[in-house]
């Protein structure tokens, strides 16, 4: 049996479809006053490097170099007079859970490709919110690592986190028509990186867990894609996101190295935590927005999912592909948790994980 989780984010807001524990916010004055809260109080500090301006971490100083070697203009390096439309395929059927589950009720193809490009559009809009709390928590990382090679390369994320909230923003909003606001979980978990203290937490959590979530969700977008301009735009973010997993990998191991065992349990439980609580929306939000539009409902379709046999070697892809492999190096998934992962679907024993960050990406 794994061991019993000290804390759960929103646990107020779970209920239990089998044996699966799902989040599932419903008041919708609450969903509002959460999305309306726009000032978050972050404490913070400024550290300064001692006065060593010289490179203290070669492999930090290379990926800095890289990182600016590698900056593009997503207005000029992007063809934005490319049409796009919801008549036509956006991408395979493996890129959209609506437009599989329409063709299983014999909907028509037309509604198919309508639901896929809504889904595109959904999932974009989330990748959006999370690139402005990554454009801001990289500017608190500049104040707060303590060396100078750590400072230079937040601040060359910055740039490119400015980058990927104006190309989200201009696909799905000029070209998808849509801009949907953040879900209640993405919400509470953005605010929680934000305002955690000390960089070792927001590193781990923004740079290590959610870029590392991104690299695979982006990857996915991209192999499934059809249309040009979008498989461009995301092939270069996910680039710019391999780097930032990467930044988290290669400063994570200097923490990891330095941590107490307290420290240590404190940082895989506060992991575990974070992406278990992402987990546990399992699309509902998304669902419950267009089951009315496409004629579905949002919990019998939760509870076929959540029922199938094969629910948790499809679900645990997402999380396999990068995060999981560079917590396991890290040493931030352990004996002592891994049945945790195991139980909500995020880590299947004997199944080869995806691939651990290259720290030269």
């Amino acid at each position: 049996m794994s061991a019993e989780m000290p804390f759960k984010f929103m646990s107020d807001t779970r209920r239990q479809i089998g044996d699966f524990e799902m989040i599932d916010l419903i008041d919708e004055d609450r969903i509002d006053s959460m999305r309306e809260t726009l000032h978050v109080d972050a404490p913070s500090h400024i550290q300064w490097n001692h006065w060593e301006y010289g490179s203290e971490v070669e492999e930090l100083r290379n990926l800095y170099e890289k990182g600016k070697s590698n900056q593009w203009n997503s207005s000029t390096d992007l063809d934005w007079d490319m049409p796009v439309s919801k008549d036509e395929w956006f991408g395979n059927m493996e890129m959209s859970l609506m437009a599989n589950l329409l063709k299983m009720m014999g909907k028509s193809e037309a509604e198919q490709k309508a639901a896929m490009f809504d889904e595109v559009a959904y999932v974009c809009s989330q990748l959006l919110h999370g690139e402005q709390a990554a454009l801001q928590l990289c500017g608190q990382l500049t104040a707060l690592c303590p060396t100078t090679d750590e400072k230079l390369y937040a601040a060359n994320q910055v740039a490119d986190e400015a980058r990927h909230v104006e190309i989200f923003s201009r696909f799905v909003g000029e070209k998808m028509g849509t801009i949907y606001p953040i879900t209640p979980v993405l919400k509470v978990l953005l605010d929680e990186l934000l305002t955690v203290e000390g960089y070792q937490m927001k590193t781990l959590g923004m740079q290590t867990l959610f870029e590392g979530m991104a690299v695979g969700i982006m990857d996915g977008l991209r192999s499934n894609a059809k249309h040009p301009l979008f498989i461009d735009m995301v092939r270069r973010a996910e680039q710019d996101e391999s780097r930032h997993a990467a930044f988290g990998v290669l400063t994570m191991r200097r923490v990891v190295r330095e941590a107490s065992p307290e420290e240590m349990a404190h940082m895989e439980d506060w992991a575990f935590g974070v992406l278990e609580a992402l987990n546990a929306s399992q699309n509902i939000d998304m669902l419950r927005l267009f089951g009315p539009k496409y004629g579905f409902d949002a919990d019998q379709v939760s509870q076929m999912i959540l029922a199938m046999p094969e629910w948790k070697d499809f679900n645990s892809e997402i999380y396999m592909h990068t995060v999981v492999p560079n917590l396991l190096r890290l040493g931030l998934i352990t004996d002592r948790t891994r049945d945790r992962w195991m139980e909500r679907g995020m880590l299947v024993e004997g199944k080869v994980a995806g691939r651990a960050t290259p720290v030269s990406a």
